[in-house]
């Protein structure tokens, strides 16, 4: 039985410091913090400037191997218990702040102040920077994402399961063997449809889901939709968030195949490239089309990639010579590497 709601309630956790929007959120805010100290202690342009680089100077290099330590030890502290953890990375900084100080007093210039100075500056940032993530992580937590997920879920047209239905009906006494293959995969999709779909997962499941959906919808059109498959190097291990395929597809019979009198042409492409997974769909285009529930599909696809990769994945379009075009690239992340990635 599916969970509630209620029950993904956010329990808390450290981020993912081996996540790159995890990792440029940091630099962000800890250079921002950086500038308003310089700011504090400055007088005018040139002294703002002088101060910037001396404090840049201490900063830069305890920001650079802080970083590189979170990102060694990510998945060690994120199996430690919050309190732990986040005790653990206060203590690693401080360690970090006292190292460099007592092997770069050089760099803090000939007056530097005194260590507990920097402790304090040191603990203030990194305490911030846990709340904030903690904050970010009760904003993204599991309910929220089922709820997206959950409206996603009910977006299949209901015209699709009654043309479907007729169809099936159609078949049922001069095919009736094709008929059974029909409802068997029209249960099939519904059924993985309706499943708990809040964890990743393999993009080959999602690609038998977009199977038996375009089987079905070319029961209904027939030869005016068309579909070519290249997924011969497909990463079918890869980890994807459930229906990130699916519902662009149903857009492109809807949008691009029906309003068409002529056959139509639906291509979908997947291949790994490097440490990423990349998914290219293209339909036919009009100009003159309304385009209204694509741009809702889009923006809710665009929405869980963020939830579930952050800025390590990205959704693009593009429309050119009769084409729509939506290109998605994810970070390859397979079962063994933890699932979830945020």
């Amino acid at each position: 039985m599916a969970r509630s709601i209620n029950q993904n309630a956010y329990s808390g956790g450290l981020p993912n410091f081996q996540n790159l929007g995890i990792l440029l959120r940091i630099i962000i805010i800890v250079n921002v913090f950086a500038f308003a100290v310089a700011v504090s202690k400055s007088h005018d342009a040139t002294t703002l400037w002088q101060q910037t680089i001396r404090i840049s100077a201490s900063v830069e290099p305890l920001l650079m191997l802080s970083l590189l330590l979170l990102a060694i030890t990510s998945d060690w502290l994120r199996r430690l218990p919050y309190a732990v953890g986040a005790l653990t990375v206060l203590l690693l900084q401080l360690a970090l702040t006292t190292a460099l100080y007592s092997a770069g007093q050089p760099l803090l210039g000939s007056d530097p102040a005194p260590l507990e100075r920097y402790w304090v500056l040191v603990a203030l940032t990194t305490g911030a920077l846990l709340v904030y993530f903690d904050l970010r992580g009760r904003a993204l937590s599991p309910s929220l994402t089922e709820a997206r997920l959950q409206a996603l879920q009910a977006r299949i047209r209901p015209h699709f399961l009654f043309n479907s239905i007729n169809a099936v009906l159609s078949l049922i006494r001069q095919e009736p063997r094709r008929a059974e293959a029909v409802l068997e995969d029209m249960a099939g999709l519904f059924r993985m449809l309706m499943a708990d779909n809040r964890e990743l997962a393999p993009l080959a499941r999602e690609v038998e889901l977009c199977r038996q959906y375009l089987s079905l919808e070319q029961l209904r059109l027939g030869e005016r939709l068309k579909v070519e498959w290249r997924i011969e190097r497909m990463p079918g291990d890869a980890l994807v968030p459930p229906l990130v395929l699916q519902p662009l597809l149903e857009n492109a019979v809807y949008h691009g195949i029906e309003p068409r009198l002529e056959p139509g042409l639906v291509r979908i492409e997947i291949y790994p490239a490097g440490e990423q997974v990349h998914a290219i769909l293209r339909n036919p285009y009009r100009d003159n089309a309304s385009h209204s529930g694509n741009r809702m599909a889009l923006a809710n696809i665009r929405e869980r990639l963020q939830l579930h990769f952050d800025a390590e994945a990205g959704l693009t379009t593009r429309a050119a010579d009769g084409v729509y075009e939506v290109h998605i690239v994810m970070p390859y992340l397979k079962a063994k590497d933890g699932g979830r990635k945020r």
